[in-house]
């Protein structure tokens, strides 16, 4: 018998920078979630917060922000489930919905890289503050807070950090310590009782030395972050006892469902991310008893960062959510597990592309129908006679460019490829039609029209211009 998760939160990770349920149906998730043994929330509002005052031009423009009552009751719900409620701020790397913002431009640390923040201003300092501020007034008696401070790229590039690091014996590792330090002890200095989570990774080269003299141990618990399916359990190990001696003994683990295979991934492979947690429970199982295990964060990202695509929507990873969960209570992915997850779910496979066609309701699974509609969409999207359509012999030979620009071609021939054209077009557009309508009912308009234009429209285009062409070409060759 393998041994299973060994202690602490499971944390269902909400990443709404991209593709937020509307509300109805986010309660429907998060009842889901804690149906299969979670029992909190990592919520990464970004743009989907009800900022306010000097902040509201934070606030998303592509669809409204959740409102203040919305973001309570939600909270409230979560309870209801027994779920805790632990959001997400970032406070220096991945600010972009923040930076790119004109008023806020001069606040970067390099001038392209619109997700760091410049260290030296005490102008965004204060911005952080302000920001979590208002996060954590709207979220009473919030014990937790995570602040984020992963992948702060070209941090010591700016001109103020260049002087800064110009003073002898200062390194980038100081520069990113001390503003971390700075925004966990004026957490503390606000609310004295509440918990910091921070991201590792920008302190995994760091020696104990470095971090035991930076400030943070006894104000930050670290969550080491790892998706990959093949995780390195040695080093994994090796960096949090690396941490717990360096007196930062309360660490979390994170994990992944989704949106860490490629940044452009629309259907999640369940294996891939039970892996993943295979890989999780060997750490966990070989950890010294100093380290204090506080939970893993199983995160599902919905965009790599706020200025990237959209990546599998939370309606297809919801076999590999439960999988990944099973995996945990079970301390491996056994058949007793599997059947927990098809049996909970409601399907025939842990494997979303496999779950086929049903008539049955989604109760069990909300957003089946549209997982379903996806799955079939996606297959066509990515045949190969569809997607290089313009490849095949036909095309290359009797309607290349060279033909279509003389207007000089064989109207047999044409004639047989506008046909199949039109045929793959008509059967695209009526499958488009149908998942279009119904991620409308579970996510914003504009999440619908995006996942189009990115997935559909660069399939859709090539064929309808074939058609076209082909048309007039007809036009001058046929009486």
């Amino acid at each position: 018998m393998k041994s299973p998760w060994p202690k602490g939160k499971k944390l269902v990770h909400l990443d709404l920078k991209g593709a937020p349920p509307r509300v109805e149906h986010l309660h429907k998730l998060i009842e889901l979630f804690s149906q299969l043994g979670a029992d909190g929330l990592l919520v990464e509002y970004e743009d989907m917060f009800p900022y306010e005052g000097g902040l509201k031009l934070l606030q998303a423009t592509a669809q409204p922000a959740y409102s203040r009552e919305e973001v309570l009751l939600m909270q409230e719900f979560a309870k209801s489930k027994g779920m805790e409620v632990i959001p997400l701020v970032q406070t220096f790397g991945h600010m972009e919905f923040v930076l790119k913002h004109r008023p806020m431009w001069s606040l970067r640390e390099m001038a392209h890289c619109v997700g760091t923040l410049n260290p030296h201003k005490e102008e965004g300092f204060r911005l952080v503050m302000e920001m979590l501020r208002q996060v954590v007034e709207l979220h009473p008696g919030l014990s937790t807070l995570h602040i984020g401070a992963d992948e702060v790229y070209m941090l010591g590039e700016g001109e103020e950090s260049k002087l800064w690091l110009a003073s002898p014996g200062r390194t980038v590792e100081q520069l990113f310590l001390s503003h971390v330090t700075k925004v966990a002890q004026a957490i503390k200095e606000a609310w004295p009782h509440m918990t910091i989570i921070m991201w590792d990774d920008m302190m995994r080269g760091m020696s104990q030395d470095t971090l035991k003299a930076s400030g943070l141990v006894g104000l930050v618990q670290p969550m080491l972050w790892d998706y990959t399916p093949n995780l390195d359990v040695d080093t994994t190990v090796s960096l949090l006892e690396k941490y717990c001696s360096a007196g930062m003994s309360e660490l979390w683990a994170a994990s992944s469902f989704k949106g860490s295979t490629s940044v452009y991934t629309c259907v999640p492979s369940t294996q891939r991310h039970v892996d993943n947690h295979v890989q999780w429970l060997k750490v966990a199982a070989s950890l010294s008893a100093a380290v204090n295990l506080q939970g893993i964060a199983i995160t599902g990202w919905q965009r790599y960062d706020h200025l990237s695509v959209l990546c599998e929507l939370m309606h297809v990873a919801l076999p590999s959510l439960a999988a990944c969960l099973q995996t945990l209570d079970h301390g491996q992915f056994s058949a007793e597990a599997q059947s927990r997850v098809t049996e909970r779910l409601g399907i025939p496979s842990v494997e979303v592309e496999a779950i086929g066609r049903t008539s049955a309701d989604d109760s069990l699974f909300p957003g089946r129908k549209l997982a379903e509609l996806t799955v079939e969409l996606n297959s066509l999207l990515n045949s190969e006679d569809i997607r290089f359509f313009e490849n095949n012999m036909y095309v290359r030979g009797w309607f290349s460019p060279y033909q279509r620009q003389r207007k000089m071609v064989s109207p047999l021939i044409t004639m047989q490829i506008h046909s199949q054209a039109s045929t793959y077009l008509a059967t695209l557009q009526e499958k488009a039609e149908a998942v279009r309508a119904e991620m409308g009912r579970l996510y914003p308009d504009s999440t619908a029209q995006e996942w189009m234009e990115e997935h559909v429209s660069p399939v859709v285009a090539p064929l309808q211009r074939i058609t076209e062409d082909i048309s007039a070409c007809l036009n001058q060759m046929v009486p």
